[in-house]
């Protein structure tokens, strides 16, 4: 009894081992069935689309894998795994394709179409920062402290010594007229008293118009005698852009001894063409690039000339920019962007579209490696936050995953699954593998003159 029910036992394993391995192998060739029932017409390079074989293998030129095109077409197994279909003109791309050909992926997004005006410019001093300085009396340069061109100066920094007889009468009067009043104030005859401290006041004044600062003339009142040379200090803080001050020189009251000018802030005044000039206007913000040089410094537009030069047609547009840096030197030749606002449109970065000439061409991840060549209408081009993007009229929708990169490879495999067999063969590129259309049997050519007839090999029946 024991030894049947070990019989038993051991003949149930082996039926069920049986089951089990008839199962699996039934089981692991209903891929392999499906497969091979679909008919496999030739053998294609995807780098090389024009590229064809009878059988399978590796491409001469370019060492990929040779994929099969099969008779029923691409349409058919096109389910992916959810059960979506894809399109009929979608192309299916491995990721290991994917990855050697380097796709990336963007997407379709509103984004500001902001256009830039490109401008070339001309730096120059800021006009309201430039000071000229003036003896604003005649006399003659005793000594100069400013002496060449270009050079820094700060503001109260000597810039030359100046005798004056005028201005040395001038302190005279003044001390004369600080004596009268210092005898007057004893006096009883008020009037008087009021006259003379008018006269001081007025002396002192005039000292003040002609230069003289506030320290010099309470050096004056100090010692009681005048100054024989006086120095003039520099009223504001620049550089010396012309000099015109030399020891022992004469000048006069309206002489302009130096051209001070402060660099801290400067113009550039930049050519607009005239078609875009009517785009232009006052407080639109700018870069301006030197060229050599990384980074951009900002700008703003402040001021439109109202001519246009006859001979370039442009019209002078002024920015003004800091330069504390002192990157901008007057008469240095820049680069100028002048960013234009623009409506939100919707856009795509610009290597996503593939432009034919006639057709523009954007792919669409329609997900497992499909991927669906969307004819697409674009518009202005413009450079957004993310780079330079294309405007898209017409073709696509916000939210799309799209291609950005490896697209001319996606298109060479959408004209391949297009043409299909039909394409013919070029002339001379009877390469190893490609199939190529027969060549006539001698006895089908015609005879050439002076050239006996090739023998007829055809089988007679």
């Amino acid at each position: 009894m024991k030894i049947l029910r070990v019989f038993v036992a051991l003949l149930g394993i082996g039926l069920m081992f049986v089951f089990g391995f008839g199962y699996g192998r039934w089981y692991s060739t209903r891929p392999a069935a499906a497969k091979s029932a679909r008919k496999i017409r030739y053998y294609v390079d995807a780098m090389h689309p024009w590229y064809k074989s009878d059988k399978p293998g590796i491409a001469p030129d370019c060492g990929m894998k040779l994929e099969p095109v099969y008779a029923e077409g691409a349409d058919q197994g096109r389910a992916d795994q959810g059960g979506a279909t894809a399109p009929p003109d979608a192309v299916l791309i491995t990721p290991e394709q994917q990855h050697l050909i380097g796709v990336r992926y963007g997407q379709a997004e509103w984004s500001a179409a902001s256009e830039t005006i490109h401008a070339a410019g001309r730096v120059v001093p800021d006009e309201t920062l430039l000071v000229r300085v003036q003896a604003r009396t005649d006399g003659w340069i005793t000594e100069v402290n400013a002496d060449f061109t270009g050079k820094f100066v700060t503001k109260g920094q000597p810039l030359l010594t100046l005798y004056s007889p005028e201005l040395l009468a001038a302190q005279q009067e003044y001390l004369l007229a600080l004596r009268a009043r210092t005898v007057m104030q004893h006096s009883s005859m008020q009037e008087s008293m009021a006259n003379n401290e008018s006269l001081a006041t007025a002396a002192r004044r005039r000292l003040l118009l002609l230069n003289l600062t506030e320290a010099q003339i309470a050096g004056v009142e100090q010692t009681q005698k005048p100054l024989q040379s006086v120095v003039l200090y520099a009223p504001a803080t620049g550089y010396v852009m012309t000099r015109n001050a030399y020891p022992g020189q004469r000048v006069t009251a309206e002489t302009e001894l130096y051209t001070l000018v402060d660099l801290s802030g400067v113009w550039v005044m930049a050519d607009v063409f005239e078609v875009d000039a009517g785009r232009v206007r006052p407080g639109l913000s700018a870069h301006v690039t030197v060229p050599g040089t990384a980074g951009a410094v900002f700008a703003r537009v402040t001021y439109i000339q109202p001519q246009v030069d006859p001979v370039t047609r442009t019209l002078k547009v002024r920015l003004e920019l800091a330069n504390p840096k002192m990157l901008l030197k007057p008469d240095m030749w820049v680069e100028a962007d002048i960013d234009l606002p623009g409506a939100r449109v919707l856009s795509v970065p610009a290597g996503a579209v593939l432009d034919a000439g006639i057709a523009k061409t954007v792919f669409v991840d329609r997900g497992n490696g499909y991927f669906d060549p969307r004819k697409v209408e674009t518009g202005t081009r413009f450079t957004g936050a993310s780079g330079e993007r294309v405007q898209i009229l017409k073709g696509l929708q916000a939210g799309e995953r799209i291609v950005t990169s490896g697209t001319f490879l996606l298109n060479s495999e959408s004209q391949m699954k297009s043409a299909g067999g039909n394409m013919p063969a070029m002339p001379g590129m009877d390469m190893p593998g490609m199939a190529m259309p027969p060549k006539p049997a001698p006895a089908d050519m015609p005879d050439m003159p002076g050239m006996p007839a090739a023998p007829d090999k055809r089988v007679k029946k």
